[in-house]
């Protein structure tokens, strides 16, 4: 991924939000409890959760996916969103390489 989408997708309010609540999602997202956290939180607690359309959510979570910030797994008519930890390590190392 090139830097300056790299950091395009962490240019948003919102989408840094997201990145933050799927760093705690037992916290974050206490309702999806009962379903477990293994595959992610689905997108429709994040959705509810932002308070923005589906359209919007999808759109960012989109972006942050190109990124590499997060991995997304389809179970039947749902998605589940997951942080990817190494992206962020990765970001890490080109900060303090190329920065």
């Amino acid at each position: 991924m090139e830097q300056v989408d790299i950091f395009k997708a962490l240019s948003n309010k919102t989408r840094l939000q997201i990145l933050e609540w799927l760093k705690d999602p037992e916290t974050s997202f206490p309702e999806q409890k009962a379903n477990g956290y293994a595959n992610g939180v689905c997108v429709g607690q994040i959705q509810a959760k932002a308070g923005l359309t589906q359209s919007t959510v999808s759109d960012y979570l989109s972006v942050l996916q190109r990124a590499g910030f997060v991995t997304s797994t389809r179970m039947g008519q749902w998605t589940y969103y997951k942080r990817n930890e190494e992206a962020f390590e990765h970001l890490s190392t080109l900060i303090k390489s190329a920065l």
